[in-house]
């Protein structure tokens, strides 16, 4: 049996060092940002009796609680391994977007429920307080945003967004809060056109629209990775097949591929080669297809010879036959040259 670890001169294909990360000096900018604006957000909510402005505030609060999780948990994420955790603590960034994404859905029904309140029942609200404060709030969000871009740096994505998980779930807290304000400055406007204040009613209900988006999103991405589901547009089967059609492969069973951490897929396998061949060559050969074309660098196979007859009697077995007969049956989905299973 050859397996990927515990060889010499590969130990740096499982190293487990912490993956490209936010840059602290723009979240911490953008932190500082959003909680002076909030805090002048809440006076004038309350000053104009408008629940958008206090909506929009509340949401601003959860933008500051996210993008301080991230600058706790990226430097959780960054300690090397120790102890029982093998991997580290880079789950810690998925556990913050999850957290990102239930505080967005929980706001969302208490806002959404007091929203509905005002459209029955609605309050005198000053239309131009809410109309400044919103285009302020704009400006804020849109600086906000660009810090946040700026933070994730290299790993953005060719719109901006971060790839982290955790980094993208504080990114979609501040561009939900960018359309909320943009809703909340309509709002005012009508307000101040027509003196129709459900308009601010109906502003909140459109942030509540944009959180439980935004949140669930969050919530169903950082749940595939706790359950160790397969990376989103990454199919196992495609994969398998993929491999057993490499020089020399015979079959692949026994396939997993899940993420560590957001942007850290992994993959293990049992492989079996045609007698006769180089069991080495054929797992290097393996893992550099699996990193060229999946971007998966974190794999472990354990590759063993197929279809040599069992030994018998007092022979002593060599290394190799004994790695050849370890292998047992497969389990799940076996894959084979040409499609056969």
């Amino acid at each position: 049996m050859v397996t990927a670890t515990g060889r010499t001169g590969h130990a740096d294909r499982h190293a487990h060092g912490p993956a490209p990360g936010a840059d602290p000096r723009w979240l911490s900018g953008a932190l500082a940002l959003i909680l002076a604006f909030m805090a002048g957000e809440v006076i004038a909510g309350v000053a104009a009796n408008s629940l958008a402005l206090i909506s929009d505030a509340a949401h601003m609060l959860t933008d500051a609680a996210s993008i301080a999780l991230v600058l706790v948990t990226t430097r959780l994420a960054a300690r090397p391994p120790t102890g029982g955790y093998t991997y580290g603590l880079k789950r810690a960034e998925i556990l913050s977007a999850q957290a990102n994404g239930i505080t967005l859905v929980l706001l969302a029904a208490w806002l959404g429920y007091t929203a509905i309140r005002h459209l029955v029942t609605p309050p005198a609200v000053a239309g131009g307080t809410v109309l400044a404060v919103a285009l302020a709030g704009v400006a804020v969000n849109v600086a906000a945003t660009l810090l946040i871009a700026r933070a994730g740096g290299s790993a953005a994505d060719r719109h901006g967004a971060p790839r982290s998980l955790n980094l993208a779930g504080a990114f979609k807290h501040i561009v939900t809060d960018l359309y909320a304000f943009a809703a909340t400055a309509v709002a005012g406007v009508i307000i101040l056109l027509t003196g129709f204040d459900r308009a601010d009613a109906i502003a909140t209900l459109v942030v509540v629209v944009l959180m439980v988006r935004a949140g669930a999103g969050l919530i169903k991405d950082s749940g595939r990775i706790f359950l160790e589901a397969a990376p989103a547009g990454l199919d196992p089967a495609a994969v398998g097949a993929a491999m057993a059609g490499r020089p020399h492969v015979t079959e692949v069973h026994d396939l997993h591929i899940w993420e560590i951490t957001s942007g850290m897929p992994a993959a293990s396998a049992h492989v079996l080669v045609a007698p006769g061949e180089d069991c080495h060559a054929v797992r290097v050969d393996l893992e550099a297809y699996l990193s060229r074309e999946y971007g998966i660098t974190h794999a472990t196979l354990q590759v063993d010879h197929a279809g040599l007859p069992a030994v018998s009697g007092l022979m002593q077995l060599s290394e190799q036959q004994q790695c050849d007969d370890a292998h047992g049956e497969a389990h799940g989905p076996a894959y084979r040259p040409g499609g056969g299973g």
